[in-house]
């Protein structure tokens, strides 16, 4: 009897304990403290080092972002620093815990010397997968408005050990005459099946099944583009799952023309992965239909290049923008998705 009456208190304490512990996990993966008790939402506030450029002092560049988490700390890869005589790799950052930050530059994943082939003058639209204890990381190699391309890949085991990362070399190329461009790439698992979808421009967005997680097979899909639009202004492939739909997210337009451009998001939904994708209207993405989920909104110009992590049961989406308050810098922006009748949009 003594035994009992002390352990159910003890019991009752330890239940306590736990339940408290698993009400604030999402408060210390906020870095907010324990007061909100749950994932940040809509428009996340960004702190640190989310992209800066100052001429001779400072070039943080955060172009096309990929978010991947790895324990508790998130990893930001992005487009390397633009430099004709000394290419830029992939460029990195972290933050401990929080999507929203302290985000902390931490350098580059050098340029592998087989890319100089194609004249790059950085390493582009990096995307970032798991694969048991390893990670991928996709990126493009191409001379800017060719489809003269390729889409490399390297791998580790630890993503913040930047001296770590091993290059395997190309996984798809295309030269001129073929219907696609081989760049920013998009890597996912679907059930036992890893795919790749790619493209920028000429024929549009592409998706072809990977044998393993560098050779693609077998035939390839158009999923998204935009006959009759001059130049067919679609890039960035980004597909997920949610229920019984896959997403397709894909940026339209001009980017990297700072507060002159036009990057917006676009999206669409199919009940198979290779498609007919879908926009809310009911016309197929391969024929020019599309979504519009996010444009330029207030200082935020051209947003795109974006991402979707998965994370505390949330859907979160990154995104570059030019920061029209700042002449156009490069910056970075976090966004849960929300969701209605089937539907993402993001609020502020």
């Amino acid at each position: 009897m003594k035994w009992v009456s002390w352990s159910i208190p003890v019991l009752l304490m330890a239940l306590c304990l736990v339940i408290f512990s698993q009400n604030s996990t999402f408060s210390l993966a906020n870095g907010n403290g324990l007061a909100k008790g749950k994932p940040p939402e809509g428009k996340l506030t960004m702190i640190g080092n989310v992209g800066d450029f100052i001429p001779g002092e400072v070039d943080d560049p955060v172009h096309d972002p990929a978010l991947i988490k790895d324990k508790n700390t998130y990893y930001v890869f992005s487009t390397g620093i633009l430099s004709e005589e000394n290419p830029g790799g992939i460029y990195v950052r972290k933050s401990e815990g929080s999507l929203e930050g302290p985000w902390q530059a931490i350098g580059e994943i050098p340029l592998p010397q087989w890319t100089l082939e194609y004249n790059v003058h950085h390493l582009w639209a990096p995307q970032v997968v798991k694969h048991a204890d390893t990670f991928y990381l996709y990126y493009a190699a191409s001379s800017f408005g060719t489809n003269r391309s390729a889409i490399g890949v390297a791998r580790t085991k630890t993503p913040g050990d930047l001296n770590s990362w091993e290059d395997l070399g190309p996984v798809l190329t295309s030269e001129p005459g073929d219907m696609y461009n081989a760049i920013d790439p998009h890597v996912f698992k679907d059930g036992e099946k890893w795919w790749i979808a790619f493209g920028s421009h000429w024929g549009g967005i592409q998706l072809q099944e990977l044998k393993n997680m560098t050779e693609p097979i077998g035939d390839i899909y158009t999923i998204a583009s935009r006959p009759g639009v001059p130049h067919n202004p679609i890039e960035a492939p980004t597909i997920f799952k949610k229920g019984d739909y896959y997403y397709l997210l894909t940026s339209w337009d001009s980017c990297c023309r700072g507060i002159d451009s036009t990057y917006k998001i676009a999206v669409g939904r199919s009940e198979n992965v290779t498609g007919p994708y879908v926009d809310q209207e009911g016309r197929r993405l391969a024929e020019g239909g599309g979504t519009i989920l996010l444009e330029s909104r207030g200082n935020q110009i051209g947003p795109g290049g974006q991402d979707v992590l998965k994370d505390f049961g949330r859907y979160y989406m990154i995104h570059h923008y030019y920061d029209g308050d700042a002449d156009g810098v490069i910056r970075m922006q976090i966004r849960s998705m929300e969701w209605e009748n089937g539907w993402p949009y993001v609020s502020e």
